[in-house]
């Protein structure tokens, strides 16, 4: 194997720093997919069961209800029978289960819900049109195009502004529907103006259910990254997505932390800007929460600030982050013992310095036990910390690892399908090997009989037979730098020479440094 195309794996091995990040961000691109639903993109508002009311049956006709309601609206000039008419709309649409979307839409009746968010005089109609639109918006993008085609954005930021708060919390709730779509919408809301009203929302004596919608829409816009926000989107979010941090809601914690993940998850400019927010410490405290909501995103931002440069990753060290990785590592919920792993795999990519501060926590049995008996997915993660760890530390860091009995479960890694997991197992085991040999023959030794003993040797020799060449080329280097056969022990002294009449076979001396079989 060759060093240049190992060092490639890793954050200090011959890479910048953002070329590295964007290596573990391809490793990890699934995890964040699936991580992605972990917060809700849009939300629909269902409305409690009346006990008057009839009991929600799945064979009404809403084609014909929608229908009726458009003759309704189209026809009558009593205000009293238009609020009656959008109500039923509105209703029809918080079902909890299939709402009439495409009813309501092809009876053409959105233009005219828009058209009542015109109405500063009637509230009460304002506010029934607005949640009606909201649960149009929460559907399919093709819904929300739909919502978006008619006008309707332009009038939802004007509502933010409403002094009815109930209108103005339905509008900021329709708004991060429609952000909550995709980077080309959420950009269109930021261009039609929703950042200076929507911050200005963020207030001590704000009500905490508004607050909740508030942090959530501010998520939406801070979303996505093809492509992502622009750099003054997130200056002018970012102060209140702060100030929403200091409240002890875990909902609005929760979508506060997500926005603050969606920031980091970008180039190092980003990460700088949330650390210049002194929000690092705040993130750090909210690893120790006890609702999985909270921890999950926090630990996603922190994660994805260690992405960044050294000193970026200095930041979260010195805020007394590494504190929190034992119980992470041990969390009931595997996403997070995964996630954990996947930060302190950035950390040991860093520095020696850092290195040792992860050795001082007291992180490195945890990280092994991940490794051994951690689900599939942290395993990998644990993996590449170890292997990081072997690559950016010092011999005697690496011996610890060796101490604390990695190499069974990191043999055992061996056993995998998965070619990324075996190339970073595969050097992860050459690199501990080549520690070993630069302390002392007798450590090297060891060590090689330590692999021996796991079943790790026999799973690299059987790797020499893998269809993949890079598998291969690395379970061979492994075998042809520190195990020779018989045959090709050093002994040009073999032939019997006579001593006193009697033949004497010299002993057979071993390649220096390694043992021979």
């Amino acid at each position: 194997m060759e060093d240049n195309y190992r060092s490639q794996l890793f954050k200090n091995g011959g890479r910048t720093a953002a070329e590295a990040r964007r290596t573990r961000a391809d490793m990890t691109s699934k995890l964040r997919k699936e991580k992605r639903n972990d917060q809700l993109m849009k939300r629909r508002q269902v409305m409690d069961q009346d006990e008057n009311e009839p009991k929600q049956d799945a064979d009404v006709n809403y084609t014909n209800i929608a229908l009726e309601i458009k003759g309704v609206l189209d026809n009558s000039s009593d205000m009293t029978e238009v609020l009656a008419a959008v109500q039923s709309c509105r209703k029809a649409l918080s079902r909890e289960q299939s709402p009439p979307i495409d009813d309501v839409i092809n009876a053409g009746l959105l233009p005219l819900l828009v058209n009542y968010l015109t109405f500063d005089h009637h509230p009460a109609l304002q506010f029934e049109a607005c949640w009606a639109l909201t649960n149009v918006a929460s559907g399919t993008s093709k819904h929300t195009r739909a919502v978006v085609e008619c006008g309707a954005v332009p009038y939802f930021i004007k509502l933010i502004s409403s002094q009815h708060m109930n209108v103005c919390e339905q509008a900021v709730w329709a708004l991060g529907n429609v952000a909550g779509d995709g980077a080309t919408y959420r950009d269109f809301v930021i261009k039609s103006g929703i950042i200076r009203p929507l911050v200005a929302l963020v207030t001590p004596d704000r009500k905490m259910e508004f607050l909740r919608n508030i942090s959530w829409t501010m998520s939406n816009l801070c979303r996505n990254k093809d492509p992502p926000p622009t750099m003054d989107t997130i200056v002018s979010i970012l102060p209140s997505i702060c100030n929403v941090l200091q409240c002890g809601d875990k909902h609005c914690l929760s979508d506060a932390c997500w926005a603050l993940s969606y920031i980091t998850d970008g180039s190092n400019d980003r990460i700088q800007r949330v650390i210049n927010s002194d929000i690092v410490m705040k993130l750090v405290e909210l690893l120790g929460s006890t609702e999985v909501i909270v921890v999950t995103p926090a630990l996603r931002a922190i994660g994805n600030i260690v992405t960044g440069n050294d000193e970026q990753t200095q930041v979260v060290i010195n805020s007394g982050a590494l504190k929190c990785f034992d119980k992470l590592l041990w969390h009931k919920k595997n996403n997070i013992q995964k996630e954990a792993a996947w930060t302190i795999s950035n950390i040991t990519a860093g520095t020696k310095t850092q290195i040792q501060a992860v050795i001082d926590a007291g992180l490195l049995p945890y990280i092994i036990d991940a490794l051994a008996r951690g689900d599939f997915r942290t395993q990998k993660e644990a993996a590449w910390a170890v292997t990081n760890l072997t690559s950016g530390g010092t011999p005697e860091q690496i011996m610890q690892l060796v101490d604390m009995k990695v190499l069974p479960p990191l043999s055992n890694m061996l056993n995998v399908q998965d070619t990324g997991t075996l190339t970073v197992a595969l050097d992860g085991i050459f690199n501990i090997l080549t520690a070993a040999s630069k302390i002392s023959d007798d450590v090297c030794n060891k060590v090689a009989i330590l692999l021996e003993e796991c079943n790790g040797l026999d799973l690299v020799e059987k790797l020499q037979q893998h269809e993949n060449e890079k598998i291969y080329a690395k379970s061979a280097d492994i075998i042809d730098k520190f195990y020779k056969e018989e045959d090709e022990i050093e002994g040009t002294d073999l032939a019997p020479t006579i001593n006193n009449g009697q033949f004497v076979f010299n002993a057979p001396t071993a390649n220096h440094g390694h043992i021979a079989f």
